[in-house]
């Protein structure tokens, strides 16, 4: 038998068969699932004799990793590491550290009487991280890797009649672990389930389903191959089919898609067995460069999803795969790629059923070669060709039978080299009708789609008109320029983040050849802990005492750990709705486009409601707006309305394209959405706020300062106290506890936004007074804000005036203009005030702008005008990885209620950066510092000081993808220039 550190195939295993759905074959089996003896050594040379039992050894759950049993509490074998891209081992292919913990697994089974009389008894294993020896009754029978892909040994030769014991030894390293270098934890041993099977005599040893459909007849034809009888039948009886397998048979049929999942039973019947498939009627194809579903073109808005629970980590259940599915229905997701491996079988049955577009990608990544020029690269190395092939070979005959499945895709990050060519020909040979997928070779030689990972927007577009650079073979270029354009990862959802959603939709829309894309990536990777005083976190790479980890760069899901959506997936699916509501250019009308591919908009209710901060004026629904598949229109607020007379609130128009009922095919996600389901929303400033009418109060100069209304100040000007609130600090702000995206520099940024912001102190800014005097009846206090050891700088001019005089409400106008010679950019631009405030977490803030969620500069299409209210503790988002977040934009009025009762309010007039002014201001609270934002590993790790922290901000830089990816576009990016703000401050006393 080979060796784990050898370069070979699976030895005594049989050949790869299709997984039909859980309970449709009426063949027997037994799970295997549950406790089995563990033990784990050192080394793969255990010395465990495999007919010894076990019964003195622990006992471990199947299926499960070694690394997280007992989690979150005790981590009896090891602990989880996490690396991206290099190795965490030497690189010296084949061969892996003499140090390799090494599990043995034992239990013991009977197999059932009468199956040895008719036909024979197989063991699958699902999953196996990464290689594994089977023995059984003390005998090996197999070995076996491919670590997201099934095995099957036929065992009945071996097996007695009554107890049989079978033993499993499993290496966490191998020479297979090479081409395993997804971006994921290190996890080992028997993490998907193990079942014994028996496979009858003649029975469906293996089924090839194709299931075309034309779109100009509406004709599905339905051919089926068997594996294992002469006499196989295949039956519809929806249809009326009844033909023996290999005949096609056709019939008027109702198509698949992933908006429209229709299914049909069809049952495959053999002497020995019966097997019920569920087959989609539905044809891709790739015409003119422009990517096709059953004739129509289809953008994919999509997510890479790897397989992950918090306390499990790849060992993911039934009932975690279909909330993910659930979820991924209800923001919008069309599709997923199952990075960078097949998927547990369940999920793809469960991607026919609700309808999502599949690219099912083959286990393969060599991504830790890059560090060596690629040299040594399995990819490129004939010795690996047969290992390459068999994974992918394995791979499609598993799961072709799924009509989710639209792109076969050859591995993830793995280089260029033969073993391409020779992995595409195995797929065609055995699947024609679907595209192959690979972005690791940008000549595109081998596949049919070119696809690129975080290629900017600009280079998107110039692809998307067929005129990106070209490549050096003429040949290649002019094929290439054939294809349809992926990408495969785009928009870093690390973090706060990603920014720049709508730019990339906006492209994809906008041009045929480009197919759309998927984010990375769907779930945050935090495995659950908890610290000694028993507070559970999600922790991340370098938690677990890794000498060899790449940090929080795990941390990059549209979803937290426990599948809590993170702002960035309302986000996305506000971006991503298949019905949009956008303004049109000059503000009056709203388009409404009709993004299905096989859709009319019947189903949906268009309800408007005229509103104005928290009075609701009218509401009511537009007619006769049913916009067929790719239709657009644009519509106005109906005629006559009576809008308020304009303040320093906005008149909104809010129209809303809603589900209030599904049918047959929606209801499983559906059900949740507490009977209405809003697709998508648009609106319209009909009456835009207004400055509120100038201040004419004076301020008062006292013995020892000034008193502008209930602002207290000293005499250098130092704002001392507010509305009777002590202020601990008022002045202009430049900096942000950096998000995700602002850390990363490389090939796409050369130098990170914190490195930037850093070189002009503005982690560390302080103010200067430079005077303070009363000037026609304002106080006036001119400053200036710089960091350590630069020259650049922030002059202020704070001007303070009571609303009128004997008032206690003051306005305040901040001007601040730069000086000196600023970087690229700056993290915000507006004022900090800081109020002593125990218990101010529990501060309520109603607030009348863009809500419910935060929002950014590139970030902002989920973002609705109106009237919200939250405490200053669910303001924050709990990021993995704490960061900047919770900030509103476009804030034009917002109260504080104190635990006291009293309030503070404030309302904003207009602010203004470099001359383009906005409505309102960005707002954020906090009981903590930026600094202590910044310097938080965890969410547990803050604790409220006893302050109240808010931002009141003219803009804020973008979000940007630097993490994996371009930066902030220049239409979010923020840089020093001359900007104002101006507020409102007024009170209510407590009882008022």
């Amino acid at each position: 038998m080979p060796r784990h550190d050898t370069v070979s195939l699976p030895t005594g295993t049989v050949p790869a068969r299709f997984r039909p759905p859980t309970g449709a074959s009426d063949a027997a089996s037994v799970s295997l699932d549950g406790p089995w003896r563990f033990r784990l050594f050192p080394s793969a040379d255990t010395g465990a004799d495999p007919a010894d039992r076990g019964d003195e050894w622990d006992t471990i759950e199947v299926p499960g990793h070694w690394q997280l049993a007992g989690a979150p509490d005790t981590w009896p074998y090891g602990t989880p590491a996490y690396s991206n891209v290099l190795y965490p081992f030497p690189v010296e292919p084949p061969f892996v550290p003499d140090a390799n913990p090494t599990g043995e697994y034992r239990r013991t089974f009977e197999v059932p009487a009468g199956w040895a009389a008719d036909g024979r008894a197989y063991l699958r294993f699902e999953g196996v991280d990464s290689w594994f020896e089977v023995s059984v009754n003390g005998a090996v029978v197999a070995t076996s890797h491919g670590s997201r892909l099934a095995t099957e040994i036929d065992v009945t030769d071996v097996v007695v009649p009554g107890e049989n014991l079978l033993s499993v030894r499993v290496t966490q390293w191998s020479a297979l672990s090479y081409v395993e270098d997804q971006d994921q934890w290190w996890l080992s041993g028997i993490f998907r389930s193990v079942t014994l099977e028996h496979r009858p005599e003649a029975s469906v040893a293996h089924a090839t389903v194709v299931a075309d459909y034309d779109h100009t007849t509406g004709t599905g034809s339905l051919t089926v191959e068997v594996e294992g009888s002469a006499e196989a039948r295949v039956t519809v009886p929806e249809l009326g089919i009844d033909v023996a397998a290999g005949e096609t048979a056709t019939a008027q049929v109702e198509p698949w898609s992933a908006e429209r999942p229709r299914l049909y039973d069809v049952t495959v019947t053999t002497p020995g067995e019966t097997v019920t498939l569920r087959a989609g009627f539905r044809t891709v194809s790739i015409e003119d460069g422009v990517f096709l579903v059953n004739g129509a073109p289809v953008k994919l808005r999509g997510v890479n999803r790897h397989e992950f629970d918090p306390l499990r980590g790849r060992s993911v259940t039934p009932e975690r795969m279909l909330e993910d599915v659930l979820l991924m229905k209800r923001h919008h997701v069309n599709a997923v790629r199952t990075s960078h491996y097949p998927p547990h079988p369940h999920f793809l049955d469960l991607c026919d059923e609700h309808g999502l577009y599949v690219v099912d990608e083959n286990d393969l990544e060599t991504h830790g070669f890059i560090d060596g020029g690629w040299v040594g690269n399995p990819t490129d190395d004939p010795a690996w060709e047969d290992v390459l092939v068999d994974r992918v070979t394995r791979t499609v005959r598993r799961d072709a039978h799924h009509p989710s499945i639209v792109l076969w895709s050859l591995g993830n990050e793995a280089g260029s080299g033969c073993n391409v060519a020779a992995m595409t020909a195995a797929v065609r040979a055995l699947d024609p009708t679907r595209p192959v997928h690979y972005e690791g070779d940008w000549s595109s030689d081998d596949v049919d789609v070119y696809s690129r990972m975080y290629a900017t927007s600009e280079e998107t577009e110039l692809i998307g008109q067929g005129v990106e650079a070209p490549l050096a073979r003429a040949e290649a270029d002019a094929r290439r320029r054939q294809m349809p354009f992926l990408q495969c990862e785009y928009a870093h959802a690390m973090g706060n983040g990603p920014g720049g959603l709508s730019d990339y939709d906006a492209i994809f829309d906008r041009y045929p050849r480009l197919m759309g894309g998927f984010i990375w990536e769907w779930i945050d990777h935090g495995l659950t802990r908890r610290t000694d005083d028993g507070t559970e976190f999600a922790a991340y790479g370098g938690d677990f005492g890794e000498d060899f980890h790449d940090g929080t760069f795990i941390a990059d899901g549209l979803v937290l750990p426990d599948r809590t959506p993170a702002p960035s997936l309302v986000e996305m699916a506000a971006v991503f709705a298949p019905v949009r509501l956008d303004p049109t250019a000059d503000g009056t009308t709203l388009l409404v486009r009709n993004r299905y591919a096989f859709r009319d908009t019947s189903h949906l209710t268009f309800e408007w409601t005229l509103h104005h901060g928290d009075d609701v004026l009218a509401t009511d629904t537009l007619d006769d707006l049913v916009l067929a598949p790719g239709e657009e229109r644009s519509v106005a607020p109906p005629a006559g309305l009576d809008l308020p007379s304009p303040d320093h609130t906005p008149t909104w128009w809010t129209l809303r394209a809603v589900q209030h009922e599904a049918d047959h095919l929606d209801a499983p996600w559906f059900d949740d959405a507490a009977g209405s389901f809003v697709v998508s929303s648009g609106q319209l400033a009909l009456t835009p706020a207004v400055s509120l009418p100038e201040a004419t109060g004076r301020a008062q100069q006292t013995s020892d300062g000034f008193t502008v209304g209930h602002a207290r100040f000293d005499a250098r000007g130092t704002l001392l106290e507010l509305h009777g609130r002590p202020v601990a600090e008022l002045r202009v702000d430049a900096w942000r506890a950096p998000t995700d995206n602002d850390r990363r520099e490389g090939s796409w940024v050369d130098l990170s936004d914190e490195s930037v912001w850093k070189e002009s102190g503005l982690h560390l800014l302080a103010e200067r007074k430079v005077s303070a005097e009363i000037t026609d009846g304002a106080l006036v206090v001119t400053a200036r804000t710089a960091g350590p050891r630069t020259r650049n700088g922030f002059r202020t001019v704070y001007t303070w005036r009571p609303v009128a005089d004997g008032s206690d409400d003051v306005d305040l106008h901040v001007a601040i203009t730069p000086e000196g010679r600023w970087g690229q950019s700056i993290a915000r631009l507006g004022v900090l005030l800081v109020l002593d405030e125990p218990g101010a977490e529990d501060v309520a803030v109603r607030w009348h702008g863009l809500g419910p969620e935060e929002s950014y500069s590139d970030s902002r299409k989920a973002a609705v005008g109106g009237a919200y209210e939250h405490t200053v503790r669910s303001l924050q988002t709990r990021y993995t990885h704490p960061q900047e977040n919770g900030a509103r934009r476009g804030v034009t009025h917002a109260e504080l209620t104190f635990a006291d009762g009293s309030e503070l309010t404030l309302d904003a007039g207009p602010s203004s950066v470099g001359g383009r002014s906005t409505a309102g201001l960005e707002l954020s609270l906090r009981p903590w510092s930026d600094t202590a934002l910044d310097q938080a590993a965890h969410p547990h790790d803050l604790v409220p000081d006893g302050k109240l922290w808010l931002h009141l901000d003219a803009r804020q830089h973008g979000l940007g993808s630097a993490a994996c990816g371009p930066g902030v576009l220049s239409n979010a990016r923020l840089t020093a220039a001359p900007a104002e703000v101006s507020v409102r401050l007024a009170s209510q006393p407590v009882g008022r």
